[in-house]
């Protein structure tokens, strides 16, 4: 829905808007950003960015909304597609994966109080080897999240 309204308002809307926000903040790079949109500013004032340039980039806009509102239309589909599925795994799939991500979690958590607990010199190698595992569980964690979330949604539309 902002796609779109920024991309009816335009590029003229969007570099006004941008300039005032990045030159607002304390950092050199944000500033240097303002800087480069109060230039695009000016060129498109006397002409060397034409009108048919700007009415092209507001094209482009409206594209990219337009094709986020499809995709954002699509995962929809899918996630209602899901739930009225009868295929009894299709419907499990979601508490299936929380569950197995509660189990990894646990044993984890358990074998890392276990050696933190019995086995105290290994404790330090131990610990980096958990805090490289962060990132795949930040993922994991992150698509939990959105399962719950979207779980709850659907609980509320059907009562």
């Amino acid at each position: 829905m902002l796609e779109n309204i920024l991309g009816k308002l335009g590029v003229g809307f969007l570099t006004s808007m941008l300039r005032k926000v990045l030159g607002s903040i304390d950092n050199d790079i944000a500033k240097n950003a303002a800087k480069i949109l109060t230039d695009v500013e000016a060129e498109i004032a006397k002409g060397a960015i034409t009108i048919e340039q700007v009415k092209e980039a507001n094209r482009h806009i409206e594209t990219m909304a337009e094709n986020d509102t499809k995709t954002l239309s699509e995962i929809n589909q899918s996630l209602r597609a899901e739930i009225l599925s009868q295929d009894k795994y299709v419907r499990r799939m979601r508490p299936t994966f929380g569950y197995l991500m509660a189990l990894t979690w646990a044993a984890q958590m358990f074998g890392v109080a276990y050696i933190m607990i019995f086995e105290t010199d290994k404790a330090s190698a131990v610990i980096e080897a958990v805090e490289s595992l962060s990132a795949i569980w930040a993922v994991g964690l992150s698509v939990l999240g959105i399962y719950v979330y979207k779980r709850s949604e659907d609980k509320k539309l059907i009562s």
